[in-house]
């Protein structure tokens, strides 16, 4: 006996469809250009691999049962999947790749990227986008381990680590400043400026982990002997902060919502602020060029305007 697998086909969906519709066997036959008996013992086939009644035929109207009906509605969203799939690898095949998934660092402003997300499918591409929050090496790593297509906030670029020969390019998208802030609360915020690595090594520091899965991870800017909090990504940090669970380095444009606000204190420190390049990396193909939803996401690197919004604009700016 077949399987169900076997039976529902797209094209005995269909058939079902025309028999519902037509209301019996008969005009459902005429309208498939079949005999009755083929059509009656195609549909049997089905009923019996499903071991249910689609049809009374008690009457000489084919009345679909309950089983029918819903078998039906399913049908049409199936037949609906497949038209689309059907669309969708037709489109692939003109360049567009299935899938692009892109490593966001944790420095990354949230509003413009979900923007350019916006922009892209407005396009209606084939291509499915997946995000992942990445902080630190860890964003490159997602890229160099073939886990990502596009990195947006590496810290480091291709050529500094070498890794052009993997057939990683990068560009930079800007500098990112940083300040040293503490909750009004915290002790650190009414000390005498500027701050020197001896104070700081009294307080505790909120960290950043650096999401890389193999090889050494990256501690920027700990006092050596510091009490330590360690915590997911930048946003966890700047939570940490203004919570005053400790003291750390912040991206400006992150903080000074908060600064003025007067949620968190800027300090002066001895060991000069931070400035970090950012960089866009992403993986070249060993063959042809970057698929289209790709090239369309370097293309918004191009604009000064989307490069210092994804640094400056978090929210509350």
């Amino acid at each position: 006996m077949p399987s169900a697998r076997d039976v529902l086909t797209p094209d005995a969906l269909a058939m079902l469809q025309t028999v519902a519709s037509t209301g019996s066997f008969a005009g459902a036959a005429r309208e498939l250009n079949l005999v009755p008996s083929a059509l009656s013992y195609r549909v049997r086939q089905i009923e019996d691999a499903l071991d249910v009644l689609l049809f009374d035929r008690s009457t000489r109207q084919a009345r679909i049962t309950e089983a029918g009906a819903e078998l039906l509605r399913e049908s049409a969203r199936l037949l609906g999947e497949i038209d689309a799939v059907a669309n969708r690898v037709k489109r692939v095949a003109t360049g567009w790749e299935p899938m692009l998934t892109i490593a966001v660092d944790s420095v990354i402003a949230r509003d413009p990227l979900l923007d350019l997300a916006t922009a892209f499918f407005a396009l209606d591409p084939p291509t499915r986008l997946k995000l992942r929050d990445e902080t630190l090496l860890g964003t490159i790593e997602a890229l160099t381990s073939g886990e990502a297509d596009l990195a947006i906030g590496a810290v480091l670029d291709a050529a500094s680590l070498a890794f052009t020969a993997t057939g990683i390019r990068s560009r930079p998208i800007g500098e990112l400043c940083f300040v040293y802030a503490v909750a009004p609360h915290h002790p650190l915020a009414r000390l005498p400026e500027p701050l020197t690595d001896a104070v700081l090594r009294q307080h505790r520091a909120v960290a950043a982990a650096d999401s890389v899965r193999s090889g050494p991870s990256m501690t920027v800017n700990l006092v050596g002997g510091q009490d330590v909090l360690t915590v997911p990504s930048m946003h966890a940090k700047l939570n940490a902060q203004l919570h005053g669970l400790g003291g750390g380095f912040l991206p400006e444009p992150m903080a000074r919502p908060y600064i003025e606000a007067g949620h968190l204190v800027e300090r002066k420190t001895e060991r000069l602020p931070p400035l970090a390049t950012m960089h866009c990396a992403w993986r070249v193909r060993s063959a042809g060029g970057p698929g289209r939803a790709l090239e369309w996401w370097l293309a918004q690197f191009e604009h000064e305007a989307t490069r210092r919004a994804l640094l400056e604009r978090h929210r509350g700016r």
